[in-house]
């Protein structure tokens, strides 16, 4: 099992082109099973999710074809409505199919998904809101079989939603569902992050209709078909955040390039409160810090556009280095503080109470021997190896393959030292 090797005490400097962002890609190509027409999709980063994702649209009938820097998705020709679980288990978001299969073929059956343990992402919302638009749902042996045959035209039926609990999945698997679906479908209290937005311009161009896209309120009116276009998927606001937030730990001077800043603003004035300087130009980022002293950052995660939960591990990372006391609220996941633990084997200095860690920075960090417990988790222990004084190796980095491109090769090409090894 693959693993990564760190030597820390370099600085950043250069240029890191931020990918496609996974969070909005795997919704993207999974909307292809929506029409009989080709999707071709551009930036879509090489992940591990990505590749799960095109697994169980093969297995679906899906065509999948990659051609230069796209893929090509055709769903002319599924011949299955299941999603079984050795496909799902790994990933969280494969319980996207349930509203796009429901919606076109009038059937799914579904496996109850699995993904990083960082807490109950309830499927309740995903079920009560495709059984008010009329479909039967029940759950059996661990799946999750739905069904509209006994609906009029075997359709779903436009309805209003309110969702109960802010969800990007939720809001997501809903809008899919409702672009073919008969009549009016508004969903209140809607995700509002980024990755919907970029999901619901791609539902546009294929032809469905959508107000309120960046909203709590998003109305769709369904649509007998939808057709195929080509889409270019956004950037990962969180792999920008990442690379921003190791720069401010470690020093130096870096470029982000392929960025839409006003998607990121919550993460963009952290860092500049931990003391580094921030430079926004067009579609790039420069980010500067010289200097030793980090000052310390309280965090609290909210849904877009406070804080996101995905940057929480990150700027911890950062505040185990700052120049005194911080405090980090976690409101969106209740078991995200796995990678505490591992911070602490490294000399950082962390006491958690409840749904709150009081970090009490420290003048250096040590390398160790340290696991990643999930994706995000990940990232924190690379920046806090990229800091720390001596050799840190991570294990199980099979969950940063989830969610970063390239990560150790981006790294090294700003000055970093990391090796993967076996």
């Amino acid at each position: 099992m693959d693993k990564l090797k760190i030597t820390g005490g370099n600085s950043l400097q250069g240029e890191v082109f931020i990918s496609g962002a996974k969070n909005a890609a795997l919704p993207i190509l999974i909307a292809s099973i929506l029409t009989s027409e080709p999707l071709n999709i551009f930036n879509v980063p090489i992940l591990k999710d990505i590749e799960t994702t095109i697994y169980l649209l093969n297995f679906l009938g899906v065509g999948v074809h990659k051609s230069n820097d796209s893929l090509i998705l055709c769903a002319d020709k599924v011949t299955k409505t299941e999603a079984p679980y050795d496909l799902v288990k790994t990933m969280r978001a494969s319980i996207l199919v349930l509203g796009p299969l429901l919606a076109r073929f009038g059937e799914a059956h579904v496996s109850l998904p699995g993904g990083c343990s960082i807490g109950a992402r309830p499927v309740d919302l995903h079920i009560k809101a495709l059984e008010k638009m009329g479909a039967k749902i029940n759950i059996h042996n661990g799946y999750i079989e739905a069904s509209t045959t006994h609906l009029p035209n075997k359709k779903l039926i436009g309805t209003k939603i309110f969702m109960d609990q802010v969800s990007v999945t939720g809001t997501e698997n809903i809008m899919m569902a409702a672009t073919l679906a008969e009549g009016r479908t508004l969903i209140e209290n809607a995700a509002r992050e980024p990755e919907v937005e970029d999901l619901g311009h791609l539902l546009i161009q294929m032809g469905a209709k959508i107000k309120g896209l960046g909203t709590d309120n998003i109305q769709i009116d369904g649509t007998s078909s939808l057709q195929g276009t080509n889409y270019n998927v956004m950037f990962d606001r969180i792999e920008a955040g990442t690379y921003m937030t190791a720069v401010a730990a470690v020093g130096g001077q870096i470029k982000l390039k392929n960025i839409n800043a006003s998607k990121m603003e919550s993460i963009i004035e952290k860092i500049k409160e931990s003391g580094a300087l921030v430079h926004i130009n067009d579609d790039q980022i420069e980010v500067i810090k010289s200097g030793d002293k980090i000052l310390p950052v309280n965090i609290r995660t909210g849904v877009y556009p406070l804080f996101p939960t995905d940057m929480q591990a990150q700027f911890m990372a950062l505040n185990t280095l700052a120049d005194g006391p911080s405090e980090v609220t976690e409101t969106i996941f209740e078991n995200r503080f796995m990678h505490v633990q591992e911070l602490v084997r490294m000399g950082a200095k962390i006491d958690v109470k409840g749904n709150t860690s009081f970090v009490k920075g420290v003048r250096n960090l040590e390398g160790a021997n340290v696991m990643a417990t999930d994706l995000r988790a990940s990232a924190s222990l690379v920046i806090a190896g990229l800091a720390a004084k001596g050799e840190t190796i991570i294990e199980r980095i099979y969950h940063l393959d989830r969610g970063y491109e390239r990560i150790e090769e981006k790294l090294n090409q700003l000055g970093a030292r990391v090796e993967r090894i076996q």
